[in-house]
């Protein structure tokens, strides 16, 4: 036995390196091993801070006889679905067509070719064992009814792309279907949409934000707000040291499932921070606020970067580090203010948690009560917090993937742009060059890095928009022509390489490792998908460069998924939230000033539309096409308002700016 993970550069994939199971790397070396051994693939993907990924590893995965029978019947090959996002998809949509269902660990059956045979997600030790036997039975005695199988699966996952399926143009109409579709899902009285497990709809919510905006509708901003406030008293959000959980088990925001995902804060930071410009909500300030500090400060990795996540477990017990019983409070409190403290958190002897703990949520609305409530609220916070920190913490996924670092560059530039706030700007200028000058190889991206080593896996379509996206707000914060001109550099490799050819992209480059089929999913789940992604991107470069190119291919892309806005637009969050933008022009503002604290610029961030974009800087500025011929005004900071690249007469009111910009 020979486990192969010892030299591998992901963290889930080094948690298995001690295992007793002769795990393989993805790559052909594994099925070249199969087709030579004549067995079948067992291909198990997962992620480091999956809680049940663990369960199963320490059932199954961890023990001798078990490792036995894949070892000798199976080749088994460890896949991290975070770094092989095009791999987890091919297989993803496998499983969930054979079980109807899908989820991590996922575990897959295929035959030497790759071809998915048998699928399905966390088994049981006892389950899992007769798995093994009865699936190497069928492979040495049903052969041919197993390669027939594989053989039909691979056929129906070609036909599930959305590849050249109808089209519609973007539309008022389609909009206004996406919003009323997600009024309908609303949970009335808890917030957010469905039921249990309820997930945070952030993508969901930036759209309902810009459908607000441009159409004035007062239900979208309260569909936010509503989520907004209840997610953010809730137990999915850590209310001692910021951030949020993965998803709630509940219909209620109470309990989580532990994990911190970066792509999830990221995307709720810009909310946050969208629906406080829009409403002026000091919950929403708060929380966007301390999102972006739990971002740098538990995320930030020595090499530079964001990590991937926090883990769901602490020493094998999910949430050890975050729930409390009220005795624990009284301990770390004192009397009067422990007891105080388990009224405020909902911190009660039978426990909303397990074995009568219970998950912090906040019981009364602090962000507006009277100054005393708010500071002893903060001292009993403080005092929580400094001993939790001395408990045992959860495992951090160190890798640094590319997207995700791109949703979070955009998140902080914007928070950084509205509220002020020179850590979030000076971190999203840090981020970005810490992708173009480590991920960037070649004119190519690389997916993942880890301490300061960029690995081998090519980065697909999601990384090229949302670092493309990513590279444009810092664009749009610093007036550097250096970013405008790397974000075209990974557009023009997306339009080369991932384009169907029908207006659509695929979510792998042509010249990408060849997989069973090649994945082409529209859908936006946990984060944008590729498509919404490297549209948003393509609208914002658009604006700023002036080239209609880049425009015309985002409008045809968004008519491949215009279709998914009515019928499932929970599934189309950030391609509706590109919609709008595109609907609405999107405007384009520069401001020629010396001055980028002037009140122009601040008139100009409260009030611009959906999607806006905009660059602050002096005129004339190389490499900043929007402040090209934009002289200053009798010496008076100046606007200059466009939309679809026809512009209004230059304005150096800060009021005429508004009522331009509201009208």
């Amino acid at each position: 036995m020979a486990n192969r993970l010892a030299s591998a550069t992901s963290p889930y994939l080094l948690q298995h390196k001690d295992n007793p199971v002769d795990w393989w790397p993805w790559g052909e070396a594994a099925f070249d091993e199969a087709r030579r051994r004549d067995v079948p693939v067992l291909i198990s993907v997962g992620y480091a801070a999956c809680h049940w990924c663990h369960v199963m590893a320490h059932e199954s995965f961890e023990d001798e006889a078990v490792a036995g029978l894949m070892n000798d019947g199976f080749v088994a090959i460890k896949v991290d679905r975070e770094e092989r996002p095009d791999v987890d998809a091919v297989y993803m949509t496998a499983t969930q067509a054979m079980s109807g269902q899908g989820g991590w660990p996922m575990t897959v059956f295929a035959t030497p070719d790759g071809e998915p045979f048998f699928c399905g997600t966390y088994y049981p030790k006892p389950h899992f064992t007769r798995l093994l036997e009865s699936v190497g039975v069928a492979w040495r005695e049903q052969r041919d009814e197993i390669l027939k199988q594989g053989a039909a699966v691979v056929q129906v996952l070609g036909g599930a792309q959305l590849v050249g399926g109808p089209t519609a143009p973007i539309s008022a109409e389609l909009l206004a279907a996406a919003a009323a579709g997600l009024y309908k899902e609303q949970d009335q009285l808890y917030g957010g949409f469905g039921g249990a497990p309820k997930f945070p709809p952030h993508m969901n919510l930036l759209f309902l934000l810009r459908h607000h905006q441009r159409t004035g509708s007062a239900e979208a901003l309260e569909v936010v707000r509503h989520a907004a406030e209840r997610m953010g008293r809730g137990g999915i959000y850590d209310q001692l040291a910021g951030g949020f959980a993965r998803y709630a088990v509940d219909a209620t925001w109470t309990v989580p499932h532990f994990e911190k995902m970066l792509y999830d804060n990221a995307l709720l930071l810009r909310a946050y921070t969208q629906l406080w410009r829009l409403g002026g909500d000091p919950l929403a300030k708060r929380i966007a606020d301390e999102t972006a500090d739990f971002l740098l400060r538990d995320l930030g990795a020595p090499a530079g970067g964001l990590a991937s996540a926090l883990d769901a477990d602490t020493d094998g017990v999910e949430g050890l580090t975050y729930a409390w019983t009220p005795a624990q409070l009284v301990e770390v409190l004192g009397e009067d203010d422990g007891r105080w403290a388990a009224d405020l958190f909902r911190v009660t002897e039978q426990g909303t948690f397990e074995h009568g703990s219970s998950v912090l949520v906040l019981a009364r609305d602090i962000d507006d009560a009277e100054p005393a409530l708010v500071e002893r609220w903060r001292s009993v916070r403080a005092k929580l917090l400094d001993a939790r920190n001395r408990r045992p913490q959860p495992a951090r996924d160190d890798k640094i993937v590319a997207s995700w670092n791109g949703l979070a560059i955009t998140a902080l530039a914007e928070h950084g742009a509205l509220t002020g706030s020179a850590a979030s700007r000076d971190a999203a200028v840090a981020l970005a060059a810490v992708l173009a000058e480590r991920h960037l190889v070649d004119g190519r991206l690389r997916r993942v890095s880890r301490d300061g080593l960029v690995g081998e896996p090519a980065g697909v379509l999601e990384d090229y928009g949302c670092v493309a996206e990513g590279f444009l707000a810092v664009h749009q914060i610093t007036a550097d022509g250096r970013w405008l001109t790397l974000a075209k550099q990974l557009l023009d490799v997306a339009l080369a390489h991932f384009g169907t050819g029908q207006g659509g992209f695929y979510d792998t480059a042509d010249d990408a490792e060849r997989l069973v089929t090649r994945p082409a999913d529209p859908t936006d789940n946990a984060t944008p998908s590729g498509l919404s992604a490297i549209c948003a991107a393509l609208v914002s470069y658009a604006a700023l460069a002036g080239e209609t190119s880049y425009r015309e291919a985002a409008d045809a892309a968004l008519e491949t998924v215009a279709p998914l806005f009515g019928q499932h637009p929970r599934f189309a969050g950030y391609s509706a939230t590109v919609a709008e933008a595109a609907l609405t022009g999107p405007y384009e503002i520069a401001i020629a000033t010396h001055d980028p604290d002037d009140a122009l610029v601040a008139a100009a961030q409260r009030h611009a539309p959906p999607g806006t974009v905009l660059v602050v800087g002096e005129p004339d500025q190389p490499g900043v096409p929007l402040l090209a011929d934009r002289p200053l005004i009798d010496g008076r900071p100046t606007a200059y308002v466009c939309r679809g690249f026809v512009c209004d007469r230059p304005v150096t009111d800060p009021a005429d700016l508004i009522a331009r910009l509201t009208s």
